[in-house]
């Protein structure tokens, strides 16, 4: 029975089990900051070519 108590002592005392967490909320926080950013970039990035796109057509075209 004593060697179950240390071995559940020793658990309860470890501390890798919350740093784990920790490190997989940052993890999660840093993939959306990632998701957020290129979501943004790729909006922005079409509105340049689109609004390109429409220049060379019009400048094609004589307009």
């Amino acid at each position: 029975m004593t060697h179950f108590l240390k071995h559940v002592a020793r658990f309860l005392a470890d501390e890798d089990g919350p740093t784990a967490v920790e490190y997989a909320v940052m993890l999660g926080l840093i993939m959306m900051a990632c998701f957020s950013a290129v979501a943004l970039v790729g909006t922005n990035t079409t509105a340049s070519y689109t609004k390109s796109s429409t220049s060379i057509s019009n400048a094609m075209n004589g307009k």
